[in-house]
């Protein structure tokens, strides 16, 4: 299984971004592509280039369970201690999942729950 690529919602520190990339995964920060997107860009940048959305934003978890073309979700449930910690726990996800596609996948500080979403 190939790794996913991921778009990083703006909330995303660029720190933890730059520990995902030094870890081999494609990720395409929001910033980058132009600050500011609406949320349905967000989206539909995400389905045109089957991209899974890491974000902290719980408007995307209802995205994913509304809009049946969205590839996935991660939301990140936790305080954001340091953004060290933030890609350690989203690497730890990338870890123990084998296919992020077609899920909600909800981060906490203990758990993760996946949600199918097609």
């Amino acid at each position: 299984m190939s790794k996913p690529r991921i778009l990083a919602d703006e909330n995303m520190p660029k720190t933890a971004i730059q520990i995902l990339r030094n870890s081999s995964f494609d990720v395409i920060p929001v910033w980058e592509i132009r600050p500011g997107l609406s949320d349905d860009d967000v989206v539909n940048i995400a389905v045109s280039e089957g991209r899974i959305i890491l974000t902290f934003d719980k408007d995307f978890g209802r995205y994913a369970l509304t809009n049946p073309n969205i590839p996935g979700v991660i939301l990140i449930r936790i305080p954001p201690k340091s953004p060290e910690y933030i890609a350690q726990r989203v690497l730890a996800v990338l870890a123990t999942i084998e296919d992020l596609h077609n899920k909600l996948i909800i981060v906490r500080r203990k758990t993760i729950k996946i949600i199918r979403i097609r």
